[in-house]
């Protein structure tokens, strides 16, 4: 490949490919699998890295390697070089899937991992085995992950307002109520003053909020419901509320999660806002073909019958 003549000298840019993956796996053994080396070879790669951007890239953190600060500030632009190489000489008609090697992170509510995950699994087994999906929970802080190469797509209510990220709507949902079946909710009309009362309330937040939209619902109707702590997913908020009295909300792609559980669904009484479900990614991401095929898988299961909506 062409080598470079700017100031860090003659650098092969292979390098960079070997560098995108090792940040990637994060270990020397796997990236020398992913790219068909001897864990030698690699290590010697890695070895040319170091000295090449005079920085030790990844170091030694008990059994693992994590990258160093300066490793963590150039992923986004390494992987975004090697995207737009890839994309100059494999343009994407010709592109054949099955041949493609990457790894993909996918950052998202955990309630939309659980249905999505086995049938995205299945259509890369199928279409693209060389491509492996890592999800990744929603963080309690904001960060741009999208931008600093964290993770290659976000799903869910994007909030983000960054200029950079690309971002697609592809419906709105609407929070519904969870309770164990048999709860005394369930007996009689419900309406807003027995869906603030009949029991204490369970929060889901990722930053620990013990209030939200449907306080503020409650509150234009004189009303107010006991909410006695929160936990941060959806799931974890499904085994609490089917072995407790308590009273939870969920999004429509949790249905799936408790039905599983023998938990019981229903409208709220309460006139409350929509949940924008969409999608978000960096504009690198643009003309690579893998994660074209990553949207459009993605798009079409979160879009499908069965997939992560559900009813009552």
């Amino acid at each position: 490949m062409t080598q470079s003549t700017g100031p860090a000298g003659s650098l092969d840019l292979n390098l960079l490919v070997a560098l995108d993956v090792l940040l990637e796996e994060q270990s020397v053994q796997g990236a020398a699998r992913r790219l068909h080396l001897s864990e030698p070879a690699m290590s010697r790669t890695l070895g040319r890295i170091r000295r090449a951007l005079g920085d030790p890239v990844l170091v030694r953190a008990g059994r693992a390697m994590v990258p160093t600060p300066h490793a963590l500030a150039v992923r986004a632009e390494v992987s975004a070089v090697v995207e737009r190489a890839r994309a100059l000489f494999a343009p994407g008609r010709d592109t054949d899937l099955r041949t493609v090697s990457r790894t993909f992170t996918i950052i998202g509510h955990d309630a939309i991992a659980a249905p999505l995950g086995a049938p995205l699994f299945a259509r890369a087994a199928e279409e693209a085995p060389g491509i492996r999906v890592r999800f990744l929970a929603e963080s309690h802080v904001d960060a741009p992950f999208l931008r600093q190469g964290t993770a290659d797509l976000e799903i869910g209510v994007i909030d983000t307002s960054l200029p950079e990220v690309r971002v697609e709507h592809l419906k709105e949902d609407l929070m519904r109520g969870v309770v164990r079946a048999g709860h005394p909710l369930l007996e009689g009309a419900l309406t807003p003053e027995r869906f603030a009362t009949a029991g204490g309330h369970l929060t889901v937040s990722r930053r620990g909020k013990l209030r939200g939209p449907v306080d503020d619902a409650l509150a234009g109707l004189g009303l107010e419901r006991r909410v006695v702590g929160s936990v941060g997913t959806f799931p974890a908020s499904l085994f609490v509320l089917r072995d407790s009295d308590l009273i939870g909300l969920i999004s429509s792609w949790s249905v799936p999660l408790a039905t599983a559980l023998g938990l019981v669904t229903f409208e709220v009484p309460l006139d409350l806002p929509p949940l924008p479900l969409g999608l978000a990614w960096h504009p690198r991401h643009d003309a690579d073909p893998a994660h074209a095929w990553l949207r459009r898988r993605v798009r079409e299961l979160l879009l499908g019958e069965g997939v992560v909506s559900g009813g009552s």
